[in-house]
């Protein structure tokens, strides 16, 4: 680097961090221990240490204080990265490959870079006044901001103070600044996120003041975080999900059709709805039961933990009926144990409940009832949920689904094992997934839970939590804020967030509501049409064009397994979001980090949701990266411009990168019906691609870790152009411990404007109509296949 270009960074730092200094804190001494470095200030320590290239974490202990070093998010063991340390006269510098700290001893001030472009700095760093602990940072002036939690705010939540305190907002819309899940995380369009470790409740302020500002508050604990950086927001997100853990594979029946409702209210009802899906040949895969199951009414028996004999007479038999048919049966369960219900006297005999300052269980009222709540932190507590949880597993109950988890209702006075409930709050639901996630670690090592959360925290993902996003309204306006809400938790790490489809609150009939949401369903994480009973949610119930039309959406989201499960070991491994914001995409378009409408599914679709009532046409933003083919029709859309679409009844706008491959079934009826011994390979020809890869992951959709445990095979496929000659290849990665079986692939190639003049070795159908070429092949063994295609 030449002096210039030195002179030139330093005044870019500067002027970077010209807010950063605090004349208050005075650097006293430095010390190095290891991996972690040790600075003393005149009013407490500063622990800092490396757990990667990309990724540092830094506390402040105020004097008097002693250091907590207990996260409930953090699961990274830090590596044996060590910081290069560079000092001189008024400055110390800690760098590593990648990431890098400098602090300043006078005025005081620690400052980040990556790769030597600034990141973030310390503002007043640690400051405190009458009711929080604060965390103070600069921000630059362009810089847009993502993350904390779920909300409706906008992709840009710069401008905003947002609580964090998880909390349901019953019948929201287009807006809502608090809701279920609040996470203490920031990314920033210059590629870097900051991490706030600490559970008890407080506020994340993202330059609500207007003066560049980046502040944590908080109530009580650690004064930790992380600066975590990347590359790109692939790998970002990957280092983040590296630090608080990657969410283990869902099982495959997971991406099925679920039927739910608020709720089912017995035996008989919920097998004559499972045998409707099944005469109207509408595919499902699982049936969720709500509280109905161990009561009469919606108030006073929360708690019982039991099928009620009145209305679920043989539950066993039940689960068995349905599993015969193919289908998974997931109970609701919630934290609260009424003084009504029949559990009630067994909590306070065997102390599991949270308790008042006198150590008597803390009863209180909320809708449902007086009540107490479970403490997951106390080792009785959790044992005891437990058991309920293995009580029913044995009975073969398949997934569960954790409601009002926030906790809905939960006094600041209240004490657990562990700390208050305000200090406790927004992790509980984040350990109720743990609680579950552990037990079938221990109990049922090989399979996979299916968790359905309405709250959690930072990390949640490793333990299997799926959440969703609350009980939104039936309404236009509730549709509107899902792609966004889905979109931010995914990079968040929760990549399977999503929405009661159809909507939950209100007995809205708007059949077109129901059917666009339904459509949108097919291109995000779980496929879950949920709501109060007064309208039905399951599309057998509905009028028979808007069942017809919700028929046809979920064929194709069966039809789309392979490609779709193959997103879940895709997140698996990095962390990648299955729902991508359009700037994953396209780098220095800085109108993207905006965009809500249109997204990524995957890294192939591009889906732009219908949001609105009554639209005969919607703007479509198409990436400059690649052209894009109507998904529908194979109409060829040049990338980089913004493009009116004619929308169609029966479909939402949705396209495919040209070059890529899209492997797809015939529908089936559910998973248990799933294999590959015959599928459909489309491959998007686009003469501008001179290369391009793609692949396939497959396993017995069940087995949990079979990746691990080499029961997994991976097809890749690739393909080159080059004077007219198209080359694809098809390759078998298989697991040490797989059982390769052979199968016929139907490979489907669009946009062949001609007819092949020759390809060796295979006949094949050209079709001058829709310009369509299709070749079957055989794969015998899992060497490569090689088609060779003379245009």
């Amino acid at each position: 680097m030449n002096f210039l270009k030195i002179n030139i960074l330093l005044l870019f730092f500067a002027g970077f961090f010209v807010n950063a200094q605090n004349s208050n804190r005075k650097f006293i001494n430095f010390e190095e221990n290891g991996a972690i470095v040790k600075i003393k200030t005149n009013d407490g320590i500063y622990l800092i240490k490396p757990y990667s290239n990309k990724i540092i974490e830094t506390s402040f202990i105020p004097n008097g204080e002693v250091f907590n070093p207990n996260s409930h998010a953090v699961v990274l063991n830090p590596s044996t990265v060590k910081f290069i340390i560079q000092k001189s006269e008024n400055s110390i510098h800690l760098k590593t490959s990648g990431i890098s700290l400098e602090i300043k001893k006078q005025p005081f001030q620690i400052s980040y870079s990556y790769k030597n472009k600034p990141l973030i700095s310390e503002r007043k760093g640690y400051v405190k006044n009458k009711k929080n602990e604060i965390l103070d940072f600069n921000l630059t002036a362009e810089e847009i901001l993502f993350g904390g939690g779920a909300r409706a705010l906008g992709m840009n939540r710069r401008g905003n103070r947002l609580q964090l305190y998880n909390k349901a907002h019953y019948g929201y819309e287009t807006h809502s600044e608090l809701m279920n899940y609040t996470i203490p995380l920031v990314y920033s369009s210059n590629l870097y996120a900051i991490h706030f470790d600490n559970a008890p409740i407080g506020y994340l302020d993202l330059d609500s003041k207007k003066d560049n500002s980046l502040q944590y508050e908080t109530i009580s604990g650690r004064k930790t975080y992380q600066v975590v950086a990347g590359d790109n927001w692939i790998d970002l997100i990957d280092q983040y999900t590296n630090l608080t853990g990657k969410q283990p594979m869902i099982p495959r029946w997971a991406l099925g059709n679920f039927s739910s409702r608020f709720g089912y209210h017995s035996q008989e009802e919920t097998m004559r709805t499972i045998d409707k899906f099944i005469e109207e040949e509408i595919p499902v895969d699982a049936i969720i039961l709500d509280l109905y199951w161990f009561g009469k009414e919606i108030k006073g028996t929360m708690g019982n933990f039991e099928f009620l004999k009145d209305s679920f007479p043989n539950p066993k038999k039940m689960i068995a009926d349905l599993k015969a048919k193919g289908i998974k049966t997931i109970l609701i369960t919630e934290p609260f144990v009424l003084t009504t219900s029949k559990k009630w006297g067994e909590a306070v005999e065997k102390n599991i409940l949270g308790l008042t300052d006198k150590g008597e269980p803390y009863t209180y009222d909320f809708y449902f009832g007086n009540t107490g709540i479970i403490d997951i932190f106390k080792p009785e507590g959790k044992k005891w949920f437990w058991d309920i949880y293995q009580k029913y597993a044995n009975y073969g109950v398949e997934g569960w689904w954790g409601d009002l988890g926030e906790p809905e209702v939960h006094p600041s006075d209240l004490l657990h094992a562990t700390g208050t409930a305000d200090e406790v709050h927004n992790i509980y639901g984040h350990n109720w997934a743990k609680l579950i996630f552990e037990g079938y670690k221990k109990n049922y090592p090989n399979q996979r839970p299916f968790i359905l959360m309405r709250a959690g925290y930072s990390g949640s993902q490793h333990y299997g939590l799926i959440p969703w996003s609350g009980d939104v309204n039936r309404s236009w306006g509730g549709l509107q804020s899902q792609p966004e809400i889905a979109l931010q938790m995914g990079m968040q790490g929760l990549g399977y967030m999503h929405s009661d489809l159809g909507g939950f609150a209100g007995a809205n009939l708007d059949d077109e509501l129901y059917t666009r949401w339904l459509q949108y369903g097919v291109f995000q994480p779980i496929y879950r049409p949920h709501a109060q009973e007064e309208v039905p949610s399951e599309p057998v119930f509905r009028e028979t064009k808007t069942k017809d039309l919700a028929k046809k959406s979920i064929a194709l989201r069966y039809q789309l397994l392979p490609y779709n499960y193959t997103l879940v070991f895709e997140n698996n491994q990095k962390g990648t979001p299955l729902m991508r914001p359009l700037f994953f995409e396209e780098k220095g378009n800085n109108n993207l980090f905006l965009n809500d409408k249109t997204y990524l599914w995957g890294s192939n679709f591009l889906v732009s949701p219908v949001v609105k009532s009554g639209l005969k046409e919607q703007e479509v933003y198409f990436p400059s990266t690649s052209n894009w083919f109507d998904f529908y029709t194979d109409e060829k859309v040049k990338g980089g411009q913004t493009k009116i679409i004619q929308l169609k009844e029966e479909s939402i706008p949705t396209y495919v990168k040209g070059g890529s491959f899209i492997p797809r079934i015939q529908t089936i009826q559910n998973t248990t019906n799933y294999n590959l011994k015959i599928f459909d390979l489309h491959f998007y020809f686009d003469e501008t691609v001179s290369e391009s890869e793609d692949k396939l992951y497959n396993d017995d959709g069940e087995t949990k870790n079979a990746y691990e445990k080499g029961l997994y095979e991976i097809i890749e496929f690739e393909s080159e152009y080059k004077n007219n000659r198209l080359h694809i290849e098809i390759e078998h990665e298989l697991g040490g411990n797989y059982q390769f079986s052979s199968r016929k692939i139907n490979l489907i190639i669009h946009n062949i404007s001609r007819k092949p003049k020759k390809i060796k070795g295979y006949t094949f159908d050209w079709n001058d109509n829709n310009k369509i070429l299709k070749i079957l092949v055989s794969i015998n063994n899992p060497s490569e296949k090689s088609i060779k295609i003379r245009l």
